[in-house]
């Protein structure tokens, strides 16, 4: 028998379209979708934003961290991570293993100026409060090195729809 574990993880920056493709990719592979970060507000009992303000940054790492965990280990159909579980070393180990298995993970890279109206950089997104082009620059900067690393394969989602990317995405899964 065969260990569970997802068809696809999707990572990648804010708006770069982890939760709108993988609802896409998972309809046509026929499998179930996932997102960490709906798993961490079902845990926490409230949306990411108020994490981040009721029980800070350090909480909710903790919480993603262990949803990743959890759906890496569970879930069988497409996973999404929210943008910063890569920078999670225990994520990072547990990507790296599951790639090494055979699986597909997926960065959709994205540009600043594709990515801002997507996001439209509102407060649900706490790591943007401020200067959010800015701050979106600096975290990509940051987290672009593990992003590209941890990869099996790099699908760029500027000037593309959802399901063109959903598509490319298609031709690349491992079977």
């Amino acid at each position: 028998m065969t260990a569970t574990r997802p068809r696809v993880v999707l990572t990648g920056p804010p708006g770069s379209g982890k939760t709108t493709v993988g609802r896409i990719l998972a309809e046509r592979l026929g499998v179930a979708f996932r997102d960490t970060d709906a798993d961490v507000e079902r845990t926490a009992g409230k949306a990411v934003a108020d994490i981040f303000v009721d029980d800070g940054e350090p909480r909710f790492r903790e919480l993603e961290r262990e949803a990743v965990t959890t759906a890496l280990a569970t879930h069988d159909g497409v996973l999404a991570l929210g943008g910063g579980a890569v920078m999670d070393q225990h994520t990072q180990s547990a990507l790296t293993g599951y790639a090494a298995d055979g699986g597909t993970v997926v960065f959709l890279d994205v540009s600043l100026a594709q990515a801002a109206p997507r996001v439209g950089f509102n407060r649900s997104r706490p790591l943007l409060v401020g200067n959010p082009r800015g701050r979106w620059a600096e975290l990509m900067q940051a987290r672009r090195p593990t992003y590209e690393r941890l990869a099996t394969t790099v699908v760029v989602s500027d000037e593309r729809t959802a399901a063109q990317v959903a598509d490319e995405i298609l031709q690349e899964v491992r079977p």
